[in-house]
């Protein structure tokens, strides 16, 4: 008998993140092989902070294993209040604008829900994190996307014009960048700023590695003149503090989208892990060092993995934040006689043990991202080194 599903669901494909991890997997359990390396999912493999995940083992012991309050613990929207006020010098109001969520994910899925209705047009840069396709079907958006150029990944700024026009409701900002480790510059933003206000949109700005810049600096939209009372800022706990499992994300924006972003919330998850939201409230008092140490650790295994890419044959471009490099592999398709990104990243995974990315994932055309593999360098240095070793293969 035919199952009928939603023609939504049939839109969008399952990750393509997560199902090479699922592939890397399925070949770690095969009796016999050798260890492998996943540098697909973008996730550390070193601990989180131990002080933080102490506060959240006294939170369970004092029993706040109930609800907390649906948009967040006092206690969590106090810390990211005034922890915005020092990085970004803007104070949210604590009762009426900020949302916490299940996530960055949950958090972005939410704010579209809330301001975006079917039909509406979301203007997104490409290559894209991959759930803002997803996002803006399941929300009924029309996504009008703009191409991100390599090698520095820069937008065209009459392209990015023209994707605006009366039916445009937001546009989907992501910086530090994933995939591309981009980060906007005061130019563009200030650009970008000028069009949601000359066609009265919104901007969202996922902004999860907001502590993770190597080089130039991480402007917040909301700062801008004129943009407050039109931004979405989203952040949270994964990146920043090692803890993706933790699944603690939260929005700021003005009271009135807030107050829409709380419902559509209410309704997707009800609200994240009590216990854990004290933890995260834990953490986000950490001194500046703490986020110092974070951006210079990383710099480390960004230049380490750049050296090594381009020692085993990938043309990588130097990323500006975040985790992620993106490279072209053009030249070993040739080698090892593969067609395409999808191809190479699996046979990567079966010849040598190392989960990647497939570049057209980003992309809803296609195409340009075709020769394209991504790696994330979110490791400890034995993991790198051991990367190292399996890619040092791909030449015997």
């Amino acid at each position: 008998m035919p199952v009928r599903t939603s023609q939504k669901s049939q839109l969008f494909s399952e990750s393509v993140i997560r199902e090479m991890t699922r592939l890397f997997l399925d070949r770690e359990s095969q009796p016999g092989v050798a260890p492998g390396v996943n540098l697909a999912q973008g996730f550390p493999d070193f601990a989180a902070p131990a002080s933080m995940k102490d506060a959240a083992c006294r939170a369970i012991e004092a029993d706040i294993n109930q609800y907390a309050i649906t948009w967040g613990s006092k206690t969590l929207r106090n810390a990211i209040s005034a922890k915005t006020e020092h990085f970004a010098g803007f104070r949210p109001d604590p009762e009426r604008e900020i949302t916490v969520a299940c996530g960055a994910t949950e958090s972005m899925m939410a704010a579209v829900l809330a301001v975006v209705d079917p039909g509406d047009e979301v203007v997104v840069f490409e290559p894209f994190y991959e759930n803002y396709g997803p996002d803006a079907i399941l929300s009924g958006a029309v996504p009008r996307h703009v191409t991100l150029y390599e090698p520095d990944w820069h937008f065209d700024q009459a392209e990015l014009a023209a994707a605006f026009n009366d039916k445009t409701q937001a546009i989907i900002i992501n910086t530090p960048n994933n995939p591309t480790g981009k980060v906007f510059n005061r130019e563009e933003m200030e650009f970008i700023a000028g069009l949601c206000q000359k066609f009265d949109a919104f901007c969202i700005t996922d902004e999860i590695y907001e502590h993770m810049v190597y080089s130039g600096e991480h402007i917040h939209m909301a700062t801008l003149p004129g943009m407050y009372e039109r931004t979405i800022t989203i952040s949270g706990l994964s990146k920043t503090y090692s803890a993706t499992g933790w699944r603690i994300g939260w929005l700021i924006a003005p009271y009135e989208i807030s107050n829409a972003i709380r419902k559509v919330h209410d309704f997707l998850t009800v609200g994240a892990a009590a216990p854990l939201q004290e933890g995260a409230a834990f953490a986000l008092t950490y001194p500046d060092e703490y986020y110092t140490n974070l951006s210079n650790l990383y710099r480390v295994k960004r230049d380490y993995m750049m050296e090594l890419l381009r020692e085993a044959g990938f043309h990588a471009y130097e990323p500006q934040g975040a985790y992620y490099i993106m490279t072209d592999a053009s030249d070993l398709f040739k080698k090892f006689d593969q067609s395409d990104d999808v191809s190479f990243a699996r046979f990567m995974i079966d010849r040598i043990g190392l989960a990647t990315v497939p570049g057209s994932s980003f992309y809803r055309d296609k195409e340009p991202g075709r020769t394209k593999i991504r790696f994330c360098f979110c490791k400890k240095p034995e993991t790198l080194e051991r990367a190292r070793d399996l890619l040092l293969r791909l030449g015997n």
